[in-house]
């Protein structure tokens, strides 16, 4: 019986995600290669390109790989109380981005999407749209339910809570704290309830 080729590409494309996301915490983004995940895999490079279009692609994958991503069916809790669902929301955020490992990746994700506009597109589908619409309709909920204001333009509310995160994470100007994390929640609160 031949082998089946599906299963060799599966075989392969789970090796590649592997190794590049082994060697982006190893070297980081800045020196990981398409050449050392072709070797680290045991593929060719041209297996590779085949399937990705560059290397932020194959980061990417990894990524959502590694963290079992399946943003499209991204919720948010909703107990009834928006202060408390987004404060968990915006603490999880910092904790990732506060990861050694969660960061050092998302650090070259967000490189190579200022480089590479194709790429941007790419990230805000598959990885920071949908964690955007998910906190978007929690608002929205939150809105329906008469616990945010009406009139709130809801692109922006998303912002008064992310913006700062990335912001501080972005400059390095301080830490990520949980203490942060509550403060944005509570400052943008503000501004959002009737």
């Amino acid at each position: 019986m031949p082998p089946d080729p599906s299963r060799r590409s599966e075989r392969s494309r789970r090796a590649i995600l592997t190794a590049a996301t082994e060697l982006m915490h190893e070297v980081g983004y800045r020196r990981l290669t398409i050449e050392a995940i072709a070797a680290r895999a045991g593929v060719g490079k041209q297996t590779i390109y085949r399937w990705w279009p560059s290397k932020g692609a194959v980061v990417l994958d990894g990524f959502l790989a590694s963290v079992n991503a399946t943003p499209d069916d991204l919720s948010l809790p909703d107990t009834g109380d928006v202060a408390a669902d987004l404060r968990g929301v915006v603490r999880a955020i910092v904790a990732e981005l506060a990861d050694p490992k969660l960061s050092g990746t998302t650090r070259g994700l967000m490189i190579e999407m200022q480089e590479d506009a194709e790429f941007a597109g790419m990230v805000l589908d598959r990885l920071l749209g949908p964690q955007l619409r998910a906190i978007a309709d929690r608002l929205r909920a939150a809105q329906r339910a008469g616990q945010l204001r009406a009139d709130l333009d809801l692109s922006v509310a998303v912002e008064l809570l992310v913006g700062p995160l990335y912001h501080r994470w972005l400059l390095r100007t301080a830490p990520l704290t949980e203490d942060y994390a509550d403060t944005v929640t509570d400052l943008a609160l503000r501004a959002l309830v009737p």
